[in-house]
C-alpha cells in the first residue's frame, strides 16, 4: 500500500509539530484509548474508562462560566446532570501584566534568600508560561558569583531538567566561559523568564515585565560584581535599550539594581552562534573584554 505523504513531507510535517511546541510524543497523564469505542479522536481531551456493558453517553454543551477575579483558580470542568470531568485541571488564569508586576514586585521584596525567591516562583501565577511549561528554570552554577549571566528564555532541553542553558546553546556557553578561565562554579546562570515559551519563542515583553521583579531581586542576592547579557531579548530587557544586539554587543553600560550600579555587557547567543559559526569572532572579543574586566 503507498503512502499518500512522501518522507520528506512527513519530515515537514513533524518539523511544524515541534516548532508549535508538540516535541513530546507522550503526556504526564496516562490515558486508556482504547475505552474510547467508535469515538473519533479530538472529541475530548480524555474519557474515564468504561465498565464492560455499559455506555458513555455524549457529553451536552456545558452553560457558561461565571467571571471569576484574576486570583481565583478556574474549576478542571463542569459538572452537570449526565457530563463526565474530562482533561486535566487548568491552571489559575494569568493576571495582566501590570497587575502580575505589582504582585510580583511585592513577593519579591518579601524574599531574603535564593531559596524563597525560587519558593515564590513556584507560586506565582501571574506569567502565562507557567501554564504551558514542564518545569521552573531557575538557576544554574553558582548561588553568589562575580559574573552573573542573564539569557532569554529556557528551551525544550532546559525545560525538561529544570535547569538554564544545558541544552546545546548550554554547552557552547560552557565552553566560552572555559575559554576565559571560567566554569560553572564561577557564574550564575539565569533568564529573563523562568518558564520555556510554546516553540521556543520569544518571550513577550508582558511575559518579561511579570518576571521582572524576581529577576531584580534575584540580582540584589547573588550581588555580582557584572552583568552579561546574552541575546537580543535579554540585552534589550537588561539593559533597558531598543537597538538590536549587534549594535548592543561589546559595550559596557551600568545597570541600576537596588542601591547598586553593576557593569554590564551584551553578547551573541550561543543558539546563534550554532546557527551562525562565523559570528564566533564577535562572541570571542566579547569574552575577552569580560576576561580583562574580571
Amino acid at each position: 500500500m503507498t503512502s499518500s505523504y512522501d518522507q520528506d513531507e512527513m519530515l515537514a510535517l513533524l518539523g511544524w509539530y515541534q516548532a508549535m511546541g508538540a516535541d513530546a510524543a507522550v503526556g504526564e497523564v496516562a490515558h486508556d484509548w482504547l475505552s474510547r469505542g467508535d469515538e473519533a479522536p479530538g472529541a475530548g481531551f480524555s474519557l474515564p474508562k468504561r465498565e464492560a456493558g455499559s455506555a458513555i453517553n455524549p457529553s451536552p454543551a456545558p452553560a457558561a462560566l461565571p467571571a471569576a477575579s484574576p486570583s481565583a483558580p478556574r474549576p478542571a470542568a463542569v459538572r452537570s446532570a449526565g457530563t463526565v470531568e474530562t482533561g486535566r485541571p487548568r491552571a489559575a488564569t494569568p493576571l495582566g501584566a501590570s497587575e502580575a508586576e505589582t504582585g510580583a514586585r511585592r513577593i519579591a521584596r518579601s524574599v531574603d534568600s535564593l531559596d524563597g525567591l525560587e519558593a515564590a516562583l513556584r507560586d506565582f501565577d501571574g506569567c502565562g508560561l507557567k501554564s504551558t511549561a514542564t518545569k521552573l528554570c531557575f538557576y544554574r552554577g553558582a548561588a553568589q558569583a562575580d559574573v552573573m549571566i542573564i539569557g532569554e528564555a529556557p528551551g525544550r532541553d532546559e525545560d525538561l531538567a529544570g535547569k538554564p542553558f544545558v541544552g546545546r546553546a548550554g554547552q557552547l556557553l560552557d565552553k566560552m566561559l572555559a575559554a576565559i578561565g571560567l566554569t560553572e562554579a564561577d557564574v550564575h546562570i539565569t533568564n529573563i523568564v523562568y518558564w520555556r515559551p510554546p516553540g521556543n519563542r520569544t518571550p513577550t515583553p508582558q511575559e518579561a515585565l511579570a518576571c521582572r521583579p524576581f529577576l531584580e531581586r534575584q540580582i540584589e542576592l547573588v550581588a555580582p560584581k557584572m552583568l552579561v547579557a546574552v541575546g537580543g531579548s535579554a540585552a534589550k530587557e537588561v539593559l533597558g535599550a531598543a537597538e538590536g544586539i549587534m549594535r548592543l554587543r561589546g559595550k559596557w553600560r551600568e545597570v541600576t539594581v537596588g542601591d547598586r550600579k553593576i557593569p554590564a555587557i551584551a553578547t551573541l547567543h550561543p543558539a546563534y552562534l550554532l546557527r551562525t559559526p562565523a559570528a564566533k569572532q564577535h562572541a570571542w572579543i566579547d569574552m575577552l573584554q569580560i576576561k580583562s574586566k574580571l
